[in-house]
């Protein structure tokens, strides 16, 4: 029982590492579907920065699912006959929750909100995860590159 319980420890924390990692937020890392498309460039100077937290995933199933099945495994090696039925469903739930708390914490990013005054006059304002831990400061140069209705900050 309690090598089936390591296992299962074990599993769930291979399977939370490799799935928590999502896509990057940050201004210099792109998707593949945003290669070779035409970005709309802005310039402007940053007028302020502020330090944010970007919150985790809490839609992902790979947390859960994890979390579900080690605890459904560890709650069925609990008492016996019908018991053992209770334990799984109970473990499963608990389980399952505690995998989605664990995902959220996991893929939770530094981010910051960047306020630029553009060289028309116009402020915008928008969040972006810190790339390297550099965060823009106020009155550097930027570009802000626009492509389907996604934008980001940039030097």
């Amino acid at each position: 029982m309690k090598n089936i319980s390591g296992c299962a420890a074990l599993v769930l924390g291979s399977v939370l590492l490799a799935g928590c990692t999502g896509p990057s937020l940050t201004g210099t890392t792109y998707s593949r579907s945003e290669a070779r498309q035409v970005h709309y460039v802005r310039y402007g100077v940053v007028d302020s920065v502020t330090p944010v937290v970007i919150e985790g995933r809490t839609d992902g199933v790979v947390g859960t699912g994890a979390g579900a099945i080690v605890g459904g495994l560890a709650g069925s090696n609990i008492g016996g006959g019908s018991g053992r039925a209770v334990g799984a469903v109970i473990g499963a739930v608990a389980g399952g929750v505690l995998g989605n708390k664990i995902e959220s914490s996991a893929t939770r990013k530094q981010g910051q909100e960047v306020t630029v005054r553009l060289d028309n006059g116009e402020t915008l304002s928008l969040v972006q995860e810190v790339d390297g831990g550099q965060f823009f400061r106020p009155g550097e140069r930027v570009r802000l590159l626009e492509s389907a209705g996604a934008t980001r900050v940039a030097y």
